[in-house]
């Protein structure tokens, strides 16, 4: 096990296969947090306080995974920033706000989405200025969520139940990847509890379909329909 300290809040734990088989663990049990995933993430965490100096997170930690063919794996542990729940209603009234934001962007935009970055920009231009929008009668049922790795999306994916009946799909821009949910045949009390979960994984990078044309024409689509169904790892 070979720990290394990337920074203040963020450090690499290397497990290799012969490690991996030793502990009768692999990589499913770290996505689905297996109790023996559990145990082996409290021993490297006891390790790293005492050969790097780590010092575990107040609230709670991200974890990244990633594979390495023939040789193992990499665990990244950083900390994550608490999360004030907004859980049921209240994602669903922060959705509808986003909306508002957004469908405002574009009414500026006109007919002229522009690239990708303007989009963002814009979005973000409007969100200091406005602040929060007053929210509309109409509920959302769509969202677009960004991650940081596949591996993180395949995470949310197994995370979900599999009777869940949402539309879904995978698109990629740069090194990052979005998730599109559309509400489609889940409830709206559970498809507001996926957009929830979602935020444990990625972030919201949209609540209005004007972004999904700007993926769909300046990304690359790598899953089109039923992303969640294919990313699960069980």
């Amino acid at each position: 096990m070979k720990i290394e300290r990337v920074d203040d809040k963020t450090v690499k734990c290397f497990l290799s296969n012969e490690e991996l088989e030793e502990y009768d663990i692999d990589y499913k049990d770290f996505v689905l947090r297996s109790e023996k995933a559990k145990e082996i993430v409290k021993e490297i965490i006891e390790q790293a306080e005492e050969e790097v100096g780590y010092k575990p997170p107040q609230f709670a930690f991200d974890l990244q995974i990633m594979m390495l063919p023939e040789q193992g794996l990499v665990l990244t542990f950083s900390e994550k920033e608490p999360f004030e729940g907004k859980e049921g209603e209240q994602i669903v009234e922060y959705l509808k706000q986003m909306r508002n934001v957004l469908m405002q962007a574009k009414e500026k935009l006109g007919n002229a989405a522009g690239s990708l970055a303007h989009g963002k920009k814009q979005f973000a231009d409007n969100m200091s200025q406005q602040g929060q929008a007053v929210a509309s009668n109409e509920k959302p049922d769509y969202a677009i969520f960004s991650f940081n790795s596949l591996s993180s999306v395949m995470e949310y994916a197994t995370a979900m139940p599999a009777t869940l009946r949402v539309q879904s799909s995978l698109y990629k821009l740069g090194n990052t990847f979005y998730l599109y949910l559309k509400k489609s045949g889940a409830s709206y009390e559970r498809y507001s509890r996926a957009c929830v979960q979602a935020l444990e994984f990625g972030e919201l990078y949209a609540a209005d379909e004007s972004h999904l044309l700007l993926l769909r024409e300046h990304g690359e689509c790598l899953i089109e329909d039923r992303a969640l169904k294919k990313l699960r790892l069980s």
